[in-house]
């Protein structure tokens, strides 16, 4: 389980979200059986829609992200609820690419930078809303600030970071979103910018072990800050043998008609845990009725 602390200013002008997402890239590993590179890719992207998931407002609302850069990982997706619970999937979870020119995982390279990154957020409403940009350097961080100040029109520092052992384990993975109020004055954006330049990696910085409330109090040093809330956010999936039978009667009955005919027993695959559903014959044509 994962941490997150978001503080504010003491004029409320900006604020800051900070989250340790260790374990939840951990399991990411080990569900989704991923080369260091694709880790470290869909680390960053979990981390992010956790973040910006937090941000919701209303129980039901969720946030996917999309990143499809035509890269050899395919398509990911990360897909956070309001508390920041999350879940992931990739399209080729092994990629196996060289170092990038500062001996660091070519997250960019396995993403690539030729596609599309797509922000979904179900809100309760007759359509979710979406925006997508172009990718803009396929490192995830940079691409989540450009989203946000040419869709929502916010300014934001976004920094992501997956630290992965050599024996493909995660050390550690954390992230961190500063965004301006639209009455923030020049002085907070000039001081928001010093703070910035003045910290390491997030990767680093945890590793010397700062906390996450540590962290989002350093990220509004001299602004007055003080945590605004917490919360306490892990790898959830919410699939269900009730989803995958709607999933399935969506097919039709000519589809259903097919499946029962070609195996005794059909087995659903959940693409977020990998937990498998199975049908038998007689319970397909069922679906029918």
């Amino acid at each position: 389980m994962g941490i997150l602390k978001r503080a504010i200013s003491a004029e409320a002008s900006a604020v800051a979200i900070a989250v340790d997402t260790t374990d939840i890239v951990r399991q990411i590993e080990q569900i989704h059986g991923t080369s260091a590179v694709v880790t470290a890719a869909l680390g960053r992207l979990t981390t992010a829609a956790s973040m910006i998931g937090y941000s919701l407002k209303n129980k039901n609302d969720s946030v996917t992200l999309r990143l499809d850069g035509k890269g050899p990982s395919g398509v990911l997706i990360a897909v956070s609820d309001y508390k920041g619970n999350v879940k992931s999937y990739v399209s080729n979870p092994v990629v196996e690419i060289p170092l990038n020119k500062y001996g660091k995982l070519d997250v960019a390279g396995a993403v690539g930078r030729d596609g599309t990154f797509s922000v979904i957020k179900d809100l309760g409403l007759k359509e979710p809303y979406s925006g997508t940009i172009p990718i803009s350097s396929g490192e995830i961080a940079e691409d989540v600030a450009e989203y946000y100040a040419s869709s929502e029109q916010i300014p934001t520092v976004c920094g992501l970071g997956v630290l992965v052992n050599p024996d493909l384990t995660v050390n550690v993975s954390g992230g961190y979103l500063v965004q301006l109020l639209p009455f923030a004055d020049d002085s907070v954006i000039t001081q928001i910018e010093k703070n910035i330049k003045g910290i390491e990696s997030v990767t680093k910085m945890m590793s010397d072990g700062i906390t996450m409330e540590g962290l989002a109090l350093k990220l509004l040093d001299g602004l007055s800050p003080s945590i605004l809330d917490e919360s306490s956010v892990k790898y959830k999936c919410d699939c269900s043998r009730q989803r995958v039978t709607r999933a399935l009667i969506s097919l039709g009955s000519e589809e259903l008609d097919s499946m029962a005919a070609e195996q005794d027993e059909t087995k659903v695959s959940c693409h977020f845990c990998n937990r498998e559903y199975k049908f038998t014959s007689d319970e397909i044509l069922a679906l029918k009725n």
